[in-house]
């Protein structure tokens, strides 16, 4: 919390995104048999599956376990995760007359999120994060119908409709910042919110098309509570600096971008978070160790940093190299004050 606020720190904080996911075998076990969309709406395994690395690696942030999608099933829209696949809507959004759909979120549509955060804020001995889409990506799912390696049809959509993007745009942040409400009135310490896919943009149309939506999010946030507010998307080198312009206290960063490059960009008065390369974790431990110190060195240039993957775990990690990233990070003296 310290370092999201670009205060000293006792130590280097360090924490992984999807850090509670297949990696565990501790994970695969209690999820076995219990479809992605089914335990996120558990309290107990939302509890048990968000509390499991911080037992095992020690941590410094949870991150509730859930999905990006979850708010959108809430409010009715006929989606599934396939595993294997990813999220697949059943009819995709490409009409104006399809909007209505789209109705904002109420906290009595997800009461299982507000008592698994609830819990988790009084055991956990770290802070809690919670998340959710950010506009963009979860448009970009509705369009598609499903996970696109191009974007064609949102992309179309965005240039030859703008005015129904715009709408469709901003029920998804109503309903975004709905989802957030209701984990931080039960206790998140803090939010990030996943921009995913906003790194197939050019800045130009970034700020056009989506940089207004997520800012509404996040003044959103700011409006109803002073948790750190952290904006994250992969790709999104060139887009740095207006993903902080848009409200982030702290702006993610993904691999390709050194962080002391990425500091520069995303400007003052915002701290960074990254970024190693997740693929890393699969060499051996020397050669992680050097890209983990040229990361902290780097970080040093920033006015606030949190150690963190430049994106999530990847599947066949073994643990114990994540064990080790958090050792080596703990054991880095932080950057002296000023």
């Amino acid at each position: 919390m310290r370092a999201c606020r670009r205060q000293p720190v006792a130590h280097r904080p360090v924490w992984f995104m999807r850090q509670a996911g297949r990696a565990l075998p501790e994970y695969r076990a209690v999820r076995e048999g219990t479809a992605m969309l089914d335990a996120c709406r558990r309290p107990d395994l939302v509890v048990e599956i968000t509390e499991q690395p911080v037992r095992r690696f020690g941590v410094d942030a949870a991150i509730l376990f859930s999905d990006i999608v979850v708010p959108l099933v809430a409010v009715g829209v006929d989606l599934d995760i396939v595993p294997g696949v990813g999220p697949v809507v059943a009819q995709p959004i490409r009409s104006a007359a399809q909007l209505d759909t789209l109705r904002p979120l109420d906290p009595g549509d997800v009461p299982w999120l507000a008592e698994a955060v609830g819990e988790l804020a009084e055991r956990l001995p770290v802070p809690l994060i919670g998340f959710a889409g950010a506009p963009f990506t979860l448009a970009s799912y509705l369009i598609e119908g499903g996970p696109s390696r191009t974007h064609a049809r949102t992309k179309a959509l965005m240039h030859a409709e703008p005015e129904l993007w715009h709408q469709l745009l901003d029920r998804l942040a109503t309903i975004t910042l709905g989802f957030l409400e209701v984990q931080i009135a039960a206790g998140a310490s803090a939010v990030q919110l996943f921009d995913s896919w906003a790194g197939t943009l050019s800045e130009r149309d970034y700020r056009r098309f989506v940089m207004p939506h997520s800012a509404r999010v996040l003044a959103g946030v700011a409006a109803v509570s002073d948790v750190p507010r952290l904006h994250f998307g992969v790709g999104t080198g060139e887009l740095l600096g207006a993903m902080g312009e848009a409200g982030a206290d702290v702006v993610g960063v993904d691999w390709r971008v050194p962080l002391d490059v990425a500091a520069r960009r995303v400007g003052p008065g915002r701290a960074v978070q990254g970024n190693l390369d997740p693929t890393l974790l699969l060499a051996p431990y020397g050669a992680v160790q050097e890209a983990v110190a040229d990361m902290l060195r780097r970080a040093d240039a920033a006015e606030g940093h949190i150690a963190n993957l430049g994106h999530g775990v990847l599947p066949e990690t073994d643990p114990d190299q994540l064990a080790r990233v958090v050792e080596q990070v703990h054991a880095t003296p932080p950057r002296p004050a000023g």
